[in-house]
C-alpha cells in the first residue's frame, strides 16, 4: 500500500508532464490528448519493468544527470512551442500533444526515474514483489501515472470553460510555457550538479 501512496503522491505533484496536461485542458484539447496520457503511462511502465527486472544496471545513478540534461532540453522545446502558439479560441489549437510527446517527456523526466528507483530497489523487495507481480504492480502504478496529467487536464478544461476571451487563453498558454521553462531549469540544475559544474 505504501508503494501506491508514495508513487501517486509524487506523480500528482506539479511538474512538466502535469503542466502539459493542464495546458491541454485549458486549450480545449482534452479528447485530442488521450494519446499523450497513454504515452506517459507507457513510459512509466517501461521504466518500472526495466528497473524492476534488471535493477539499477540499466541506468546507473551517475548517468541521471545526463538524462536530466536531455529532459531539460526537450522541456524547453515544448515550452518554446507553447510560448509561440496563438490560440484563437478555447477549442482551437494547431497541435495537440501526442503519444510520443508523453512517452518522451516521461522517459526523459528524471523525476520519474527518481520515483521508480526506490520503489524497485527497496519497496518491491521489502514487499516480496517478484516475478509476474512486478508486472502487475508496475502496470497499476503506470495507469495511475496516466491519470496525473489527465486530472490536471480536466482541471484545465473546467477552468477553460469559464474563459471566453481568446486573449486569456494565450496568456494562460504563456504562463504554462513559463512554468515548463522553470521545470526545465530544475532539470538543468540537476545536470549541472550531477556533472559537478556547480
Amino acid at each position: 500500500m505504501e508503494i501506491f501512496l508514495y508513487t501517486l503522491s509524487v506523480m500528482y505533484s506539479p511538474g512538466p508532464v502535469n503542466f502539459m496536461g493542464l495546458n491541454s485542458g485549458l486549450t480545449g484539447q482534452l479528447k485530442k490528448t488521450a494519446g499523450f496520457f497513454a504515452g506517459v503511462g507507457s513510459a512509466m511502465l517501461i521504466l518500472f519493468l526495466l528497473f524492476g527486472y534488471m535493477g539499477q544496471a540499466i541506468i546507473p545513478r551517475q548517468w541521471l544527470h545526463y538524462i536530466a540534461l536531455i529532459g531539460a532540453l526537450y522541456t524547453f522545446y515544448i515550452a518554446w512551442k507553447m510560448l509561440r502558439a496563438n490560440i484563437q479560441s478555447s477549442q482551437q489549437n494547431t497541435q495537440a500533444l501526442s503519444f510520443w510527446n508523453g512517452l518522451l517527456i516521461q522517459l526523459l523526466n528524471p523525476k520519474a526515474i527518481l520515483v521508480i528507483l526506490p520503489v524497485t530497489a527497496v519497496m518491491y523487495p521489502a514487499a516480496q514483489i517478484t516475478g509476474a507481480m512486478i508486472f502487475i504492480v508496475s502496470l497499476l502504478i503506470s495507469i495511475g501515472a496516466s491519470g496525473a496529467p489527465f486530472a490536471y487536464a480536466v482541471a484545465g478544461k473546467l477552468l477553460g470553460n469559464k474563459i471566453e476571451n481568446p486573449i486569456w487563453f494565450n496568456r494562460l498558454n504563456k504562463v504554462m510555457g513559463v512554468l515548463l521553462i522553470a521545470s526545465g531549469l530544475f532539470m538543468l540544475r540537476d545536470f549541472l550538479q550531477g556533472a559537478h559544474l556547480i
